[in-house]
């Protein structure tokens, strides 16, 4: 077993890789969903602009889909490294799962982008479509693996550990465990709201500086009527997954919510809307409180009984403050995209969203222009809150995170730190500058390409991968 500092070290590198790559994927999974939109719009109406919002936002979604790759191997090295015995250990449950999401991420995705970026003017145009509906599929079913495995660790089911090695005894329960359920398209929808403002904040800073602006004011309104539906669907989601926590992983729940004592049968638990945790006196030195919130946040009833971490020992207790600050951060921010979007629908209903109306709503404008960071300090603020109400456990219930980790020396984690940080941070600098240029630019003119409706070729030959070649000798 490793110790404590050991422990804690593992833990921040793991932490630094994880950070520093998860903010990548969610919007080139958003993104894939939005360019086959556009794409399937550009072939039905044959406007100009759905071709031309659709080639734009592709340069974005190749350098989110790059830096998503370089950040990524680097995180399913460091399994290995900082967190060796629980890589052995759950190599029967993680290997074919990660392995899956390779194939699916790497090589099938990594196909299908070839197709989709070089086959314009070269493919049918339906093939073409084909292929940017597939980008789409794979890279969602790569959010759904890894989401899979990271829901398997939270309420570990179909598994049996037995000389440090878990065992699966049933793939569909292992699969299929209780966080999963609510895990996955949580995740999911997060994607698509990192994609509703991104697209939302270029498109506003795009009609602000007068680039493109029909073209931007459509896609505007698109990504407000997406999130329109995506906001409440995520609420929705979110407290299902809180009904899941509660019932599975009740200490990371009393985390979360700063309840330190379990409320007596008939008594109302209440919510604690900002509290001061104190986890050597086992309380809260400060808080504000909602009366019965919490008992009916997480039991739909008025009196239901919640268990606070008293009922946990000190060994089995997660650090508070973390969850409990990193959950409210993320309703927060989600209140914050509500907000965003209900005034735009009322400006929209009021007087219409029209680039000359949205010239006239400059707040609204450097509101939209703001909101790029709410999905990524969303997603921050909701892995945080996961991972850190998880401990002690790497998988809960059954393995301790001192049990999991290597047993590096404090030098040599130091060090890795210092190479990871360098690393990350240099693949963040270039991803930046690389799609401030891009949307310095803005799109191009063109209106379509010049796409074959079908193969052709002279008599005698056939048409082999684009090159002729004769038929017969």
């Amino acid at each position: 077993m490793a110790s404590a500092g050991t422990v804690f070290l593992d833990r921040i590198n793991f932490g630094l890789i994880t950070s520093l790559h998860i903010v990548w994927p969610p919007l080139t999974i958003g993104l894939s969903a939005l360019l086959l939109y556009w794409e399937w719009r550009w072939l039905k109406t044959g406007h100009p602009e759905h071709y031309r919002a659709r080639r734009f936002f592709e340069k974005i979604f190749l350098v989110n889909f790059a830096v998503g790759v370089v950040t990524g191997v680097t995180m399913e090295m460091a399994f290995g490294m900082f967190f060796g015995p629980f890589a052995k250990a759950a190599g029967p449950v993680f290997g074919p799962l990660l392995g899956i999401e390779t194939i699916s991420a790497f090589m099938v995705e990594a196909s299908f982008i070839g197709l989709m970026v070089f086959g314009w003017g070269r493919m049918h145009k339906r093939m073409h479509l084909l292929a940017t509906a597939m980008v789409a599929v794979t890279t969602s079913l790569s959010a759904v693996w890894i989401t899979t495995a990271n829901s398997w660790m939270q309420t570990p089911t179909g598994v049996t550990l037995r000389h440090d090695q878990f065992n699966v005894t049933s793939w569909s329960a292992a699969l299929a465990n209780p966080d999963m359920g609510y895990a996955v398209p949580h995740m999911l929808v997060a994607c698509v709201l990192s994609a509703v403002f991104v697209v939302g904040a270029i498109s506003a800073w795009s009609i602000a500086h007068g680039r493109a602006p029909q073209m931007f004011a459509r896609a505007l309104k698109f990504v407000i009527l997406v999130g329109l539906i995506a906001v409440p669907v995520q609420l929705w989601l979110g407290d299902s997954l809180g009904l899941v926590v509660a019932h599975d992983q009740p200490a990371a729940l009393a985390a979360m919510e700063g309840h330190w004592h379990t409320n007596a049968p008939g008594q109302p638990a209440g919510w604690n809307v900002l509290a001061v945790p104190d986890a050597a006196k086992g309380k809260n030195s400060f808080a504000v409180q909602v009366p019965y919130m919490l008992s009916l946040l997480e039991t739909h009833s008025l009196t239901g009984q919640v268990r606070g971490l008293d009922s946990f020992t000190k060994a089995h207790r997660p650090d508070v403050w973390v969850p409990f600050y990193g959950f409210r951060a993320m309703v927060g921010i989600w209140a914050l995209m509500l907000a965003l979007l209900a005034w735009s629908a009322w400006r929209w209903w009021r007087n219409g969203l029209s680039t000359d109306a949205l010239r006239r709503e400059p707040w609204l404008i450097r509101a939209w222009t703001a909101s790029a960071l709410l999905p990524y300090l969303a997603i921050w603020a909701g892995w945080w809150t996961r991972e850190e109400a998880r401990q002690p456990w790497v998988v809960y219930g059954l393995m301790t995170t001192s049990q999991g980790a290597s047993h590096l020396s404090v030098a040599e984690l130091l060090a890795w730190m210092g190479a990871i940080l360098v690393f990350a941070l240099l693949a963040w600098g270039v991803a930046w500058i690389i799609m401030v240029r891009i949307v310095r630019d803005g799109p191009s003119a063109e209106s379509g390409p010049d796409q074959p409706e079908q193969a052709q070729s002279p008599p005698g030959h056939t048409l082999i991968a684009g090159a002729p070649s004769e038929a017969s000798s």
